[in-house]
């Protein structure tokens, strides 16, 4: 797992962790927000699985502390840091690109469609759209940009951003860790050994409801639609 094979590997957690364990996992959770071209990088089954190998991913970076629950609670502390350093980079980003990133033209990483969802989705829910975004693939990666675009008030902003990068990495890391105890005490299942499957179902729950959103929301390359949101954008600049 330690060698790149193929293309599956970008979307195998455990290739992640097998190649650089904790640094690349914090470098993982910026760039899908930081860098805004990391939203096809495995962000919630990359925490989950962390969390199964929490123990010994802090112990082969900084020595165990000897306690499972406060090496499980530095690397989601870990983790929350780098997922809200990365949103704050995304929000800055958005300030001072403004409407001219809705100008931009389709590339291999970069879709305009992608934007306006995520500005759909901030417009119905508010400044819980910072919180709950956290949750949803793609979203995640570029709510950030839309709040800075639309010049949330930055206070705001940062506390949402905390609130939401703790309760992701914190949930999905300790719900890894001692669901996997639990199945190994309980029933006998090693988790470790069933890896495939959870990242599978972790993939179906967090992304089929994006996926319908994109493909049942907004007419695709609707002009009226872009026009009224560039036109939003605009006044708000002004």
């Amino acid at each position: 797992m330690e060698d790149f094979n193929s293309w599956r590997d970008l979307l195998n957690p455990e290739f992640y962790i097998n190649m650089g364990g904790f640094w690349v996992i914090l470098f993982i959770i910026f760039a899908e927000t930081g860098l805004f071209v990391g939203f096809f990088l495995p962000g919630d089954s990359l925490l989950f699985v962390s969390g199964i190998y929490a123990v010994d991913i802090i112990s082969k970076t900084f020595g165990s502390t000897g306690s499972d629950f406060l090496d499980t609670t530095i690397l989601a502390s870990a983790v929350a840091l780098a997922a809200i350093v990365g949103n704050q980079v995304g929000y800055w980003f958005g300030s001072k690109t403004g409407p001219a990133l809705y100008k931009k033209k389709d590339t291999m990483l970069f879709k305009k469609k992608y934007l306006y969802q995520a500005h759909d989705f901030f417009e119905k829910n508010g400044a819980l759209a910072i919180i709950m975004a956290r949750f949803l693939p793609v979203v995640r990666t570029f709510m950030p940009i839309v709040a800075g675009i639309v010049k949330m008030e930055k206070k705001a902003f940062l506390r949402d951003n905390i609130i939401g990068g703790v309760l992701w990495s914190f949930s999905l890391i300790f719900a890894g860790h001692y669901l996997d105890k639990l199945f190994l005490d309980q029933f006998g299942i090693n988790l470790k050994e069933k890896l495939e499957f959870i990242i599978i179902v972790i993939v179906l729950i967090t992304t089929v409801p994006v996926v319908l959103k994109f493909m049942f929301g907004a007419p695709k390359g609707n002009p009226k639609l872009e026009d009224e949101v560039l036109d939003d954008l605009i006044d708000k600049e002004k």
